[in-house]
C-alpha cells in the first residue's frame, strides 16, 4: 500500500467513525475506498469491521452522559446484538454476497420510513403497553428479536445498521432520540466487536467447521489505519450528534439512509 492510499484509508476511517457515531453507514465510505484500491471484497469487509470496532467504542464513550440510567436496557438488548453479530459474521464467510444484495436497500428504506413515522408509532406502542401495565425498560416484546436481526445484518455488512437500530429503538422504546443514539452506539459496538472476534478466531484458530474463506481474510494494516481514523471520528461524531435537536437528527438519519440506498443501487 502506497503512502497516498494509506492516508486515504486513514481519512476514510475518520469520516466513517464520525458518521457511525451520529447515525451509521460509515461503511459506505470505507468499503468502496478499499475496493477502489484493489482489496478483495471479503478482505475489505472483514478488515473494515475490525477497524471500525474501536471507533464504535470511541463514539459510545462520547455519548456516556446519555447512557446513564440505561444499564439494564443495554444488558438486555446487548445480548441480542452479540448473538446477531456472531451469526452475521459467520454468514459473511459462508454465503455469497448476492444473498443479501437484494434485501439491503429494502431494509434501509424501511428503516428510513420507520424513523420518520417513529413519534406517531411510538405513541401507539406506548399507549397499548400502558393498557397492559406499561412498557418495559428494554421496550416492547419485539424489540429484542428486531435488534438481533439488525445485529445479523451488522455482522454481515453493517452499512446503515444505525438507521435500522434507531428505527427500532425510536418506536419500541420510550426515551429521547439522543439517548436512543447513545444506545445505538453501544449496540453497534457490540456487533462490530463480536464480529471482529469471530473473524480473528477463524483466521488464527484451526476450527473444524470454519469456512475456508476465513483464512487470510484480515489485512492488519488496513484494519489499523481504519481503527486509528475511526477513533478520532467517533469523538467528532459525538460532539456533533449530541448538539442536534430531535428533528434535525431524524433528518440526518433519513438523508444518510437514502444516500445508502442510492449507493447500493447505482
Amino acid at each position: 500500500m502506497s503512502l497516498v492510499e494509506a492516508v486515504a484509508v486513514l481519512l476514510a476511517g475518520m469520516a466513517a467513525g464520525t458518521i457511525n457515531t451520529v447515525v451509521g453507514s460509515g461503511t459506505l465510505i470505507t468499503f468502496p475506498t478499499l475496493l477502489a484500491f484493489g482489496v478483495p471484497p471479503v478482505t475489505a469487509n472483514v478488515s473494515n469491521t475490525l477497524g471500525l470496532a474501536p471507533g464504535s467504542l470511541s463514539g459510545a464513550i462520547g455519548y456516556r452522559a446519555e447512557l446513564r440510567g440505561q444499564r439494564r436496557r443495554i444488558l438486555v438488548l446487548g445480548t441480542a446484538s452479540l448473538l446477531g453479530g456472531v451469526v452475521g459474521a459467520l454468514l459473511l464467510l459462508w454465503l455469497p454476497s448476492a444473498a443479501f444484495d437484494a434485501i439491503v436497500p429494502v431494509l434501509i428504506l424501511l428503516g428510513c420510513a420507520l424513523v420518520l413515522l417513529g413519534p406517531r408509532l411510538q405513541r401507539r406502542v406506548a399507549a397499548r403497553a400502558e393498557s397492559r401495565g406499561g412498557l418495559a425498560e428494554s421496550g416492547a416484546w419485539w424489540v429484542w428479536p428486531s435488534v438481533a436481526a439488525a445485529g445479523v445484518y451488522g455482522g454481515y455488512f453493517g452499512a446503515a445498521q444505525g438507521v435500522l437500530l434507531m428505527a427500532i429503538l425510536g418506536i419500541g422504546v420510550a426515551d429521547s432520540m439522543q439517548r436512543h443514539n447513545a444506545t445505538k452506539n453501544v449496540l453497534a459496538l457490540l456487533v462490530n466487536g463480536i464480529a471482529a472476534v469471530v473473524f480473528v478466531l477463524l483466521a488464527f484458530v484451526d476450527v473444524p467447521f470454519a469456512p475456508s474463506s476465513s483464512a487470510g481474510s484480515i489485512d492488519w494494516t488496513i484494519a489499523g489505519l481504519i481503527a486509528a481514523g475511526s477513533v478520532v471520528g467517533g469523538q467528532i461524531g459525538a460532539r456533533v450528534g449530541r448538539r442536534l435537536p430531535p428533528v434535525a437528527l431524524r433528518g440526518v438519519i433519513v438523508t444518510v439512509g437514502l444516500v445508502a440506498v442510492v449507493a447500493f443501487l447505482v
